[in-house]
């Protein structure tokens, strides 16, 4: 009989692996990575240690997008040949990835030049705020907010400067992205190349007339609520988000990834900048959240989409992250518009 001291209960092992207990059963349900052993009267699972680095290899080719029938292929080979089909892997995918830039460039040209000419409301709507800054369980507050009826914005903040956040939303308030980026420029070192172990996300709307144009970099979100319905506006930049998106992740395993929050963009000098144009209407509502709201709370419909004042939706938002634990600093603000 097996000694079960050789083994590990799934939540040892998951906190062994750096990955959850659920991802642990979801990668079991796909066959991936089925444990050692499980209880046949109790169900429980468990690992043995010779199964980690499997579980980390299954966890960090997921997160490349790689199609699940394929790890099963790597992990029945040995170290070389699996390095030589993550390598055949990735050479398709960055050939894929080119051929379907110069996709995106035609496409994009032949809609521009097919585009008539969109005339754009100078009505001007009224906008009434409401706004809510929390440091949740964090010691330190490194998100920050703007909610003025010309300009509202959210940021979150990582490294060693607690007011980056804040000094980038000032800096873009006064003088736009470039300014902005030139703010925290000193203050964005990096480990890893692409990967800035200091900085900030920008998530900007300036309110012009009836027409919101929007300055995106990173993981909050806008959020838009019309007729009762709740749509996200802008696309996280997280590496786990464009998985997801491209059908290549699913959604339990985005939520339960270790690296769900890995930043594929942040500010910083030679960023892109999602730019996004919404035309208002009166009626329309505009809500602004960190990832502290919306990585902790499943179901906001029901909170943005409530008959309430601003102010009283964005006290609501944030009672729902303290329910949750709020283990994460979180900003919200809410416009209605009228």
């Amino acid at each position: 009989m097996t000694d079960p001291q050789t083994f590990m209960t799934i939540g040892d092992f998951a906190r062994a692996a750096g990955l959850t207990s659920k991802a642990l059963r979801l990668y079991d349900d796909l066959g991936l990575l089925p444990p050692a052993e499980v209880d046949q009267h109790s169900g429980y699972r468990r690992y043995g240690a010779w199964q980690l680095e499997p579980a980390r290899l299954v966890a960090t080719l997921r997160l490349l997008g790689m199609p699940l029938a394929r790890i099963k292929q790597v992990l029945d080979l040995s170290s070389a040949e699996a390095a030589q089909e993550i390598e055949t892997y990735w050479s398709q995918v960055e050939a894929d990835t080119v051929t379907r830039r110069d996709l995106v460039t035609t496409l994009v040209h032949q809609l521009r030049n097919e585009a008539h000419t969109m005339t754009t409301s100078t009505d001007t709507l009224h906008a009434e705020l409401g706004a809510s800054l929390r440091r949740g369980r964090r010691d330190r507050q490194q998100d920050a907010l703007i909610a003025t009826p010309e300009l509202v914005a959210v940021a979150d903040g990582f490294g060693g400067r607690d007011d980056l956040a804040a000094a980038a939303l000032a800096a873009f308030a006064a003088g736009g992205l470039d300014a902005a980026i030139a703010e925290i420029a000193p203050e964005v070192s990096t480990a890893l190349p692409g990967q800035p172990d200091s900085g900030t996300t920008l998530t900007a709307v300036a309110l012009d007339g009836a027409t919101a144009r929007i300055t995106h970099i990173g993981d909050a979100r806008v959020w838009l609520v019309r007729d009762h319905e709740l749509r996200q506006i802008t696309h996280d930049h997280t590496v786990v988000a464009a998985l997801l998106e491209a059908g290549q992740l699913s959604v339990d395993e985005a939520r339960s990834h270790e690296h769900r929050n890995l930043l594929n963009r942040a500010l910083a000098p030679g960023v892109v900048a999602d730019a996004i144009v919404v035309d208002l209407r009166p009626g329309d509502r505009l809500v602004l959240t960190t990832d502290g709201v919306h990585s902790f709370v499943d179901d906001l419909a029901p909170l943005l989409a409530a008959a309430t004042a601003p102010q009283g939706v964005a006290d609501a938002v944030a009672a729902a992250v303290a329910d949750a634990g709020e283990p994460d600093n979180h900003a919200i603000v809410v416009v209605d518009l009228s």
